[in-house]
């Protein structure tokens, strides 16, 4: 029997020790960010749903790279990249989440399940409540959008990829694979993968960015005197069919997510229990589960390490950042305009990390008065954030497509 060469036993070490020092590090930073990411997920810093399997599939993806045909480095998980015919059909029967991301990534499918999932979820009562309220606020809460997007151009992106990027700034992470899907398929994975990273850290930064540049005494101000109207189940519906009909008829291009949005919002109104819980519990869960285990598999070192990356990285900061700081400026304008009353922190609330967001805002709120409720304020901000987010990356893709 010929003597074993330890190389060549564990394919893992020997791809790092063959690779280039850039990729060797690269991958060693992502298996340990992979690790930061799981347990900040374990400890509720991040968003745990999406972390712990994004961290998982970043580490493992990472450390599985091994020797494939003519000696060129690979794994087994999936490859992004792949786009003729026949290979893909090679590929679909040798790596294993490739039928996942093939059908489901590349053509939306897994945002539009996500979607429904949401709708049902959703209280659309809130925002009828409130409509004015609730969409001023989400429109301050898009100002990273607004601003990225020219920025990003200066910083040379094209049209197409500088919209698929500003579009981060709506902290809709369905909406941010969709769009970039259509308008930047060649940067998808890298901006997907950037946007949902950044919204798990929405989790963990947003309060303290609402404790920085709002004084206690204001984040304490209550808003259960503020019940606005009832609304019933009835009107609910219509208003579902009608905004789905009239988006669908204005943004064909962006209809998938519309409806998908807005039949979850039907089911729920229409009290199809067995339905809601198969789009709220299995579908939710189970794409949300695989969005973020892809997500991490596509972090891939060879794959991430491109000089562009470091521009979304920087860009997609920059838009959550400076919607965090547009949404709260819509809700000082609402604390002067309504002499007080109004809590300026579910400004926040409208980038339409839903219900992330408006949870982080009654958790402050909280945290400053125990006797503090404006979750009903911050849900009606959040679902119009969501509106909103897409009623823009139906421009976006209207225009650039």
């Amino acid at each position: 029997m010929e003597s074993i060469n330890f190389l060549d036993l564990f394919q893992g070490i020997a791809t790092l020790v063959a690779a280039e020092p850039q990729i060797m590090i690269g991958r060693i930073f992502l298996m340990l960010l992979g690790f930061v990411l799981i347990y900040l997920g374990s400890k509720n810093v991040l968003e745990p749903l999406l972390m712990i399997p994004m961290g998982m599939g970043m580490s493992s993806v990472n450390a599985a790279v091994m020797f494939l045909e003519g000696g060129r480095p690979g794994t087994l998980f999936v490859d992004p990249l792949i786009s003729d015919p026949i290979q893909l059909m090679n590929i679909l029967q040798i790596d294993w989440l490739q039928p996942i991301y093939t059908l489901t990534f590349s053509n939306g499918l897994i945002a539009c399940l996500v979607f429904m999932g949401i709708g049902v979820l959703l209280d659309v009562g809130y925002v009828m409540a409130r409509p004015f309220q609730s969409m001023f606020i989400a429109l301050f809460a898009e100002l990273g959008t607004f601003v990225v997007f020219p920025f990003a151009i200066a910083l040379g992106l094209t049209e197409p990829e500088a919209a698929s990027v500003a579009t981060i700034g709506g902290a809709d992470g369905p909406m941010v694979l969709f769009t970039s899907l259509i308008l930047a398929k060649h940067l998808f994975v890298s901006i997907t993968v950037v946007g949902y990273l950044y919204l798990g850290l929405t989790y963990g930064v947003y309060p303290y960015m609402i404790k920085w540049l709002v004084p206690k005494h204001i984040r304490g101000i209550s808003m259960i005197a503020d019940q606005g109207p009832r609304i019933t189940r009835s009107q609910k519906l219509i208003f579902a069919v009608v905004a789905s009909t009239l988006l669908c008829l204005l943004f064909p291009v962006a209809a998938p997510l519309f409806f998908s949005l807005f039949v979850g919002v039907a089911i729920r109104e229409s009290g199809l229990e067995n339905f809601s819980k198969l789009l709220g519990e299995t579908f939710l869960y189970g794409a949300t589960f695989f969005l973020g285990l892809t997500l991490g598999v596509l972090c891939e070192a060879n794959t991430l390490l491109d000089p562009t990356v470091l521009k979304l990285l920087l860009l997609g900061m920059m838009a959550l950042g400076v919607s965090a700081l547009g949404g709260l400026l819509g809700g000082y304008i609402l604390y002067f305009w309504t002499g007080g009353k109004f809590n300026p922190i579910v400004g926040i609330a409208g980038v339409s990390c839903v219900p992330t967001t408006a949870k982080i805002v009654q958790k402050v709120a909280t945290a400053a008065n125990p006797g503090a409720i404006v979750m009903p304020q911050a849900l009606g901000a959040s679902i119009s954030g969501v509106i909103t987010s897409a009623i823009i990356a139906a421009v976006f893709i209207s225009i650039l497509r």
